[in-house]
């Protein structure tokens, strides 16, 4: 009895591990895609506008290099 308590407790330590592994993971992701995404500029009207075309434009490029 007292290897299966030992085995449980082993289980849980490895999964409280696992949990904070994935917690520090998903923090580093997104204070990475912060410092990815371009900051939009509010006080020009189009901006949003202009990056979604350039980012259409962009994406067309890339997929029409992978047809060829």
């Amino acid at each position: 009895m007292t290897t299966e308590s030992s085995f449980q407790k082993g289980k849980e330590i490895v999964r409280e591990d696992f949990s904070e592994y994935v917690a520090h993971l998903q923090l580093h992701m997104a204070l990475q895609a912060r410092n990815l995404v371009p900051t939009l500029n509010h006080t020009t009207e189009g901006s949003r506008e202009k990056l979604l075309h350039q980012t259409q434009a962009d994406f067309e490029k890339l997929i029409s290099r992978q047809a060829n």
